[in-house]
Formats: C-alpha cells, sequence, structure tokens
C-alpha cells in the first residue's frame, strides 16, 4: 500500500528564531486532499555529562510551555551550518561549565515527527573537567550533579519528565549494564 502524501502548497505562516511554522496541502494516497501543519526546527543536541564516579551532570531550567521547572540533559539548538558535535561541546561549556575530553555520539532520533522535522543528536561526554558557564543572556539554567542511578529513579518519579532526558538516561543505564 502507498502511504506516501504529495505536497500540493506549501504556505510559510510564521518564521521565528528557533522555529518557522508551515501549512502544507497535501495529496493523500485515497486521493483526497487535506492540510499538515509543520514546525520546521534546525535540529538540537543533548549531552550525557558522566565523570567518573559515574555522577550525571543535568540542569535545572523554567520551561515557559509547561509553565516549570525541568531537570534535564544539558541541550542545545543547532547553528546554522553547524555540526552536532561542536554544538554539544559549546552547550556543555554554556549549561555546565565543564569540558569533556571525551566524545561519543549514541544515538539520534526526530523529537516529535507528527507535526515537527527536529533531529536531535545525542552525545555522551566523558573525562570532564572544570570550565566556565557561559549563558545565553536569556538563558537561565543551574547545574545539579547526581548520581546515575538517582537519574534514573526520577524518571519514574516523574521527577524527569523530557523526551530527550529519558532517552539519554534510559540508554546510558542499559549502555553501563545497570539493567
Amino acid at each position: 500500500m502507498n502511504f506516501e502524501e504529495k505536497t500540493i502548497a506549501s504556505e510559510q505562516i510564521f518564521s521565528g528564531r528557533i522555529v518557522k511554522l508551515r501549512v502544507d496541502t497535501v495529496e493523500l494516497p485515497n486521493g483526497k486532499t487535506s492540510t499538515r501543519e509543520i514546525v520546521e526546527h534546525a535540529g538540537a543536541v543533548g549531552i550525557l555529562p558522566l565523570d567518573d564516579e559515574e555522577m550525571l551532570w543535568l540542569v535545572r531550567q523554567y520551561r515557559k510551555p509547561l509553565e516549570r521547572v525541568l531537570l534535564e540533559i544539558p541541550a542545545g539548538t543547532l547553528e546554522p551550518g553547524e555540526n552536532p558535535q561542536d554544538c554539544a561541546i559549546r552547550e556543555l561549556e554554556e549549561e555546565t561549565g565543564l569540558h569533556a575530553g571525551q566524545w561519543e555520539r549514541i544515538l539520534g532520533y526526530h523529537s516529535a515527527p507528527g507535526f515537527c522535522d527536529e533531529y536531535l543528536h545525542l552525545y555522551l561526554a566523558r573525562e570532564l573537567s572544570p570550565g566556565k558557564m557561559n549563558l545565553d543572556q536569556d538563558e537561565f539554567v543551574q547545574p545539579v550533579k547526581m548520581p546515575l542511578e538517582e537519574a534514573w529513579q526520577a524518571i519514574f518519579a516523574g521527577e524527569i519528565v523530557d523526551g530527550k532526558s529519558i532517552i539519554a538516561i534510559q540508554y546510558l543505564y542499559h549502555l553501563l549494564g545497570k539493567k
């Protein structure tokens, strides 16, 4: 069976600093037409900074869409043409003040393919050393250091609720043979 939708028309209705929104008119496999609202995003990175004692570095950050502070892995949006690992290096230092001597890309995924084209690259950062935080002027985060086991439990306690952090922490937990 053919599942593809053919784009008949496309209209950009918003262009912001982080996202663009377009509405596509599509022809469905059955010949009928419909519309699709699509959020365009440059892509992002998420970082799992893990030290030699299996302490994971997270950040507390207010997230306006949820109107609450979240506990998350450090992350950030790719600049136009930026290499994902370069972005991860930049974001780790900006948000935690840490440098990593060892980087490993562990996986990538589409965060919400039903309405958004964002692709997220996840990296494991090891051999951590202190540096200096360098937050963007509109960014307010607090680094938090916790045992990997505690971060794992925080997922199931509902204290870590964002997808990138849940996926990354579970991946790392299994990678290290914890469960």
